[in-house]
């Protein structure tokens, strides 16, 4: 990893978009100067809120799996990468020591930053994304008028018992994707 190009950042919190009620992660750097919202998705919020609440689920959760096949394999998570913007889709990487070789492993940044939460492995963004990121917000806000952060919904001080009750009251029919 060449480390000029890219920024160490970490989970500053989640919040909903006004518009489309979506849950965000939003990384911030160290210097609290730049931030990178990143949309993601439902079951993915809930991963990154529990572990950022420090909420223990009676059954793993899928990024908890994650943490333990990693581990079982004799292999430690290095760090994770948001590498790519393209077409308003977010790129990253998880970079795995496995036997001290550095294997790449294609992830979708919600992914990636679940695990990293549970390993505290560090979170780095390339520099041409958060560049992208702020290319790409400007012409939103140009198109669709500024919106104020005062009707950004912050969800990150929901309280464990909420977020048990936001997930026991799933319901399949809720998700955009069917099986």
């Amino acid at each position: 990893m060449d480390r000029e190009a890219f920024i160490l950042m970490t989970v500053g919190g989640l919040t909903l978009d006004p518009m489309t009620k979506t849950p965000i992660v939003v990384l911030k750097d160290e210097s609290d100067e730049i931030t990178l919202p990143i949309w993601i998705g439902l079951l993915e919020a809930a991963s990154v809120a529990t572990q950022l609440e420090g909420v223990s689920m009676a059954r793993p959760m899928t990024h908890d799996l994650l943490k333990r096949l990693v581990e079982e394999v004799g292999a430690k998570v290095q760090r994770v990468e948001v590498t790519a913007l393209k077409e308003n889709t977010f790129y990253a990487a998880i970079k795995l020591d496995i036997n001290g070789n550095e294997t790449s492993i294609d992830s979708r940044p919600s992914d990636a930053i679940s695990l990293a939460l549970r390993t505290k492995s560090p979170i780095y963004v390339a520099k041409e994304v958060i560049a992208a990121s702020a290319a790409s917000a400007n012409d939103v806000q140009e198109a669709q008028g500024a919106e104020t952060a005062s009707e950004t919904q912050d969800i990150s001080d929901v309280s464990p018992d909420e977020w048990a009750d936001i997930l026991e009251s799933l319901d399949p029919d809720d998700f955009k994707y069917k099986m």
